[in-house]
């Protein structure tokens, strides 16, 4: 069994759409959702599938071990960040080499780093006036969004997009796409 653990700080769409496709697939379970945000609508969403949730503090995430022990007592394979707005420290880098997935409401390299987020994200894009945007699922690192790319997918931006109209788009990418793409790596790294 391939034991996923799901970090989100905000609403949990992501993470909800992630628990729902993997209750269905062999092998493969989401475990555990850990947030650094106690408001967090995830929280909500995990209990309503019946899976355990773990809320944990600055200092403890990046000064004490409690989130490793979590994981290493939850027996977790890979970490999915669903909407995770702290950098991974490189402890959680050096205990999930390769194993550390990220999805990024954006093509990087060009609408990545610190403090591109949310409606941060869009808003950029469409004030550049990009013909085009989409989803980037990568590796994580030591840095904000620069992981090896492991999938994009594209959508237009139209003239008249507002950032909450070309969310909604890319929420769709992310919905289709990012369950497919860990489940792909996941059993491409099971052979």
């Amino acid at each position: 069994m391939n034991n996923i653990a799901v970090f989100a700080s905000g609403s949990g769409t992501n993470a909800e759409n992630l628990i729902k496709y993997f209750s269905g697939i062999n092998h493969m379970n989401i475990k555990l959702v850990l947030t650094n945000n106690v408001q967090a609508g995830v929280l909500k969403r995990a209990a309503r599938h019946g899976v355990e949730s773990y809320v944990f503090s600055r200092e403890e995430f990046y000064t004490t071990d409690k989130v490793k022990k979590k994981l290493l007592a939850s027996n977790v394979d890979y970490l999915i960040l669903a909407g995770f707005l702290w950098l991974v420290p490189g402890y959680l880098i050096d205990l999930f080499p390769g194993r550390i997935i990220n999805i990024h409401p954006a093509l990087l390299p060009k609408y990545g780093g610190k403090g591109m987020y949310g409606m941060r994200v869009h808003q950029a894009v469409i004030e550049n006036k990009e013909t085009e945007s989409g989803i980037t699922i990568h590796l994580v690192n030591n840095e904000y969004d620069k992981g090896n790319t492991i999938f994009q997918a594209t959508c237009q931006v139209h003239p008249d997009d507002t950032p909450e109209k070309l969310a909604a788009r890319i929420h769709e990418l992310e919905y289709k796409y990012f369950p497919v793409t860990i489940e792909r790596l996941i059993r491409e790294e099971s052979r």
